[in-house]
């Protein structure tokens, strides 16, 4: 069995591309992504940045998943 993902995104190198599922109490699913750079890390959280929302600052305990991701695809010509 693999790292938890709380200890993989404590051990990534910051400016790594990620995608965090956590858990958020007022929302009816129970849980949401950011997926982004991953760019701040403290002991209990760690803090990604999202093109939509900014730097969204997850609680480590929350996490249910993460896994890195590639780069986004380069932008196509007009």
């Amino acid at each position: 069995m693999g790292p938890t993902p709380a200890h993989l995104l404590a051990t990534l190198p910051l400016g790594t591309r990620v995608v965090v599922r956590y858990r958020i109490e007022d929302d009816v699913h129970g849980a949401t992504d950011a997926l982004g750079e991953l760019v701040a890390r403290q002991p209990d959280t760690c803090t990604v940045r999202t093109r939509s929302s900014g730097d969204v600052v997850i609680t480590l305990a929350d996490v249910t998943a993460a896994r890195t991701v590639p780069p986004p695809p380069a932008p196509r010509p007009r």
